[in-house]
């Protein structure tokens, strides 16, 4: 490995800071390998004091995937995908608590995984602060593999080889139905996944839920439900968590087919932006692998 990529571990179980290595000058072919490695191995990475302008933050992000694209429908020709900012600051300033985008922003406080809802999710997120708060505003992520490898076999019993439904709309009903009744939480149909994801470059298992999920085929609405909340519970226990308080200049990025994650509250006076770019999953990645699980259960 490059003296460059000293690193030390973000939590017990999983995770890890990466010192001394600056992402704007990270190149495919002498660098990649060595960060893929660790975020196969470690599911979440940070690395501090960045400077990534829009241009490298997707350049690093092309390494990993295919740019994920959800207003490619609403782009002129000719353009490509950008990097999308989650921030309440708009052109008339911060957005008021009450404000539907402001509602989107607290969506995004329940525990998930981005993009199950869409027909290709995410493989991974990289989150790169920009404008902090004095207080609150953290990232939490919650590790899905260390939980299922700790997770007891009677509780395993009852999701293994389970498909679940996800859908964006599910997770914006449970703060607003005028939220989301919006067009851009009703653009994918319902999508499904295999509930439990093994990685296909170390076999590790991990859980694949988010707060999306609408239905868990062969149970009950209620019996779904109930389900999810007990999954939940156990992978968002402490020992699996990490919170991440954002200084100007962090880049975090973790692993979604193991690794869930949420934002939390701050003063919603003060201005927070973040940058970030998702890749999409590819068949190296397990994506057929989960494709055929979901066709043999139909």
């Amino acid at each position: 490995m490059s003296p460059l990529l000293e690193i030390s571990p973000l939590t017990d179980c999983f995770g890890a800071v990466v010192h001394n290595f600056d992402l704007s000058k990270a190149s495919a072919e002498e660098d990649y390998p060595e960060l893929r490695k660790l975020f196969e191995d470690h599911s979440a990475l940070l690395f501090r004091n960045q400077s990534l302008p829009p241009e490298d933050h997707l350049r690093l992000a092309r390494m990993f995937g295919p740019i994920e694209d959800r207003k490619k429908d609403e782009r002129q020709p000719g353009t490509g995908p950008e990097v999308s900012l989650v921030s309440n600051e708009t052109g008339a300033g911060v957005t008021d608590e009450m404000d539907l985008h402001t509602l989107h922003l607290k969506a995004n406080q329940q525990w998930h995984i981005d993009s199950t809802f869409m027909p290709v999710p995410s493989l991974c997120n990289i989150l790169a602060a920009k404008v902090v708060t004095t207080e609150g505003g953290q990232t939490e992520l919650a590790s899905t593999r260390a939980a299922w490898a700790a997770m007891p076999e009677e509780l395993k019993q009852k999701i293994r080889g389970r498909i679940l439904g996800h859908n964006y709309r599910r997770s914006r009903e449970r703060i607003s139905m005028e939220l989301a009744n919006l067009p851009m939480f009703n653009k994918w149909p319902a999508q499904r996944w295999p509930a439990v994801w093994a990685n296909p470059v170390n076999g590790h298992e991990a859980l694949f839920i988010a707060s999306h999920v609408f239905e868990v085929e062969g149970l009950s609405p209620a019996e779904g439900d109930a389900l999810v909340d007990e999954l939940m519970a156990f992978c968002t226990q402490p020992q699996f968590v990490y919170s991440h308080q954002w200084q100007v200049g962090d880049v975090l990025m973790w692993d979604q087919r193991a690794t869930l994650h949420r934002g939390m509250p701050w003063p919603y006076e003060q201005p927070r932006t973040l940058a970030s770019v998702c890749c999409s999953m590819t068949a190296s990645d397990g994506l057929e692998t989960a494709r055929k699980a979901v066709s043999l259960a139909c």
